[in-house]
């Protein structure tokens, strides 16, 4: 009976598929990032931040419960541009060369990106926003697929001008280009995240009398630090944030309960010990650390301000009823306080929270919030860090306000972009053997809710911090105990109890896949390859 019903909903999503190929166009596909973005900073996800944009599309489409990222920018940007484990791609690190082949630092040729198989499929490839995957010329997005590009090649830029940003007693270049040409705008003349949405949109016009199909890569700087926003957004959240970090997680919570999204018997994190309470901090503190919320929620109202910019030119060309859209996040929100870290303020930091002259960060104690009802922040393998929320938008084939499990991974949407582009993955490219997709389709997730079946767990590692998650078991660790914790996460998502003791095999068994999993993926001990100085 089982198997009767398995073929059954193959044939169902083949069915769906199918109809798909058989229109006259093949699917737009538009892939939208953000930035250090929590679980919970969206309304459709719990929050009280302004997106109105964002939740219309998950009132009219899907969100996953359950989608993992990599919990940093360019290992998750490696594996979310070509499919693979971010060690296969080269950048199982971060966009530093370490010496060894899965630790270049930016993507090799063996790993294919959407833009460079899409366009055998006839797919003009567009990309606006942040790179990251490859900081020498030969490794620009021009050069891996994309016929236009606009953005940054590194990790991060001021919103008001691109000149180098105050890290770590050092100076980090901000590399900004336009199809392979630098640009250098005056200081003031901009605001980064309209920028990007403004050339994405001028890039969609472009294909106004175009039968192609197109891929959009939309990649959001915001809300990464510095905390830098627009007055008039910035004024929308004066007095919204005078409650504190518990009581907004709290509000937060309860939102999320009444959306579906957790269910009453999972369990929540525990409160982070080193946030302090609200209460305990001075009035000058209070002060300073609701500017930073206010300025947080202004990024990532603005940003949705550009996603509801890019569906009115799309509808507007009378492409919107064959686009897909995905919506996630790189990294669960971050802990660093850049401006003041290990006890040194920034090089750069002359102005109010929020002004061209600010390198403020969010910090802990809101990103605790943010990263609801998770546990821990991005570069961790804990929930929080690697949680993103998933909007899957495609009006006509994905169902009205759907809320699923999901389960789902970066390394899937490379595989579910070319399932309905009908494009096969090549064997070889320029010559050379392309490296195998381990990721699965999510078309029958996302058209008929089926659950994604899996030979292998999926994995992770990234600077000496492990995960490993298989059905309802997830086992971590943290460098650099390198001692396994082992969670039911169908129960206790919220990561409060370590059952490692009491399910010995189950730790056995995941951990024995772990280690086959490295090997062959070019994972190494983080001990033997850490670099001296953070990148």
């Amino acid at each position: 009976m089982k198997q009767l019903w398995l073929t059954f909903t193959a044939l169902a999503t083949l069915t769906v598929v199918n109809t798909i190929y058989a229109q006259a166009r093949k699917p737009n596909i538009i892939l939208i990032l953000v930035d250090d973005m929590g679980y919970s900073d969206l309304g459709a996800y719990g929050s009280e931040i302004h997106t109105p944009n964002l939740d219309r599309l998950a009132s009219e489409g899907l969100r996953l419960k359950e989608f993992y990222n990599n919990s940093i920018c360019a290992p998750t940007r490696a594996s979310l541009l070509t499919g693979q484990y971010q060690h296969k791609a080269g950048v199982g690190f971060f966009d530093v060369n370490l010496g060894l082949p899965a630790y270049q630092g930016f993507l090799n040729k063996e790993s294919l990106t959407l833009a460079e198989v899409l366009k055998t499929a006839g797919y003009h490839t567009l990309m606006s926003g942040k790179w990251h995957v490859g900081n020498d010329s030969l490794a620009w997005p021009n050069q891996r697929g994309f016929d236009r590009f606009y953005g940054i090649i590194g990790g991060g830029a001021n919103y008001f001008d691109a000149r180098p940003m105050p890290l770590f007693g050092s100076q980090y270049p901000v590399v900004l280009v336009e199809n392979n040409q630098r640009l250098h705008p005056a200081d003031n003349s901009y605001y980064f995240t309209d920028e990007i949405a403004a050339h994405a949109i001028s890039y969609l016009e472009e294909q106004r009398n175009s039968n192609q199909p197109f891929f959009l890569y939309l990649a959001f700087n915001a809300p990464h630090w510095p905390l830098q926003a627009l007055p008039e957004d910035i004024a929308r959240y004066k007095g919204r944030y005078d409650i504190g970090w518990d009581s907004l997680r709290t509000e937060r919570l309860a939102r999320q309960k009444q959306l579906g999204l957790l269910d009453t018997k999972q369990t929540i994190a525990v409160r982070d010990a080193s946030v302090p309470d609200w209460n305990c901090l001075t009035y000058d503190e209070k002060v300073l650390w609701k500017a930073k919320m206010e300025v947080y929620a202004a990024m990532v109202d603005r940003m949705d301000q550009g996603v509801g910019k890019v569906l009115d030119k799309l509808k507007e060309l009378k492409k919107d009823d064959n686009t897909l859209i995905v919506f996630i996040s790189d990294n669960g929100a971050p802990a660093e306080d850049v401006a003041h870290w290990n006890g040194s303020a920034a090089g750069r930091n002359t102005g109010p929270v929020g002004t061209a002259g600010s390198f403020e960060s969010q910090g802990k104690n809101w990103s605790y919030v943010s990263n609801t009802p998770f546990r821990a922040f991005k570069n961790f393998m804990y929930e929080g860090g690697i949680s993103s929320p998933l909007i899957a938008w495609y009006p006509g084939h994905i169902r009205k306000g759907t809320i699923e499990k999901g389960t789902a991974h970066l390394i899937d949407l490379a595989p579910t972009f070319y399932e309905l582009a009908g494009v096969k993955y090549p064997q070889q490219y320029n010559g050379l053997k392309a490296n195998v997709l381990p990721g699965k389709s999510l078309t029958g997730l996302f058209f008929r809710g089926e659950d994604i079946h899996r030979d292998e767990p999926v994995f992770w590692e990234r600077a000496g911090n492990r995960a490993v998650r298989k059905g309802k078991w997830k086992l971590v660790s943290t460098w650099p105990q390198y001692r396994w914790e082992l969670y039911n996460i169908e129960e206790d998502r919220g990561e409060t109890t370590d059952l490692a003791a009491q399910q010995t095999q189950v730790v056995n068994e995941l951990s024995a896949a772990y280690f086959e999993w490295a090997k062959r993926t070019g994972v190494v001990d983080f001990d033997k390859i850490k670099p001296e100085r953070r990148p």
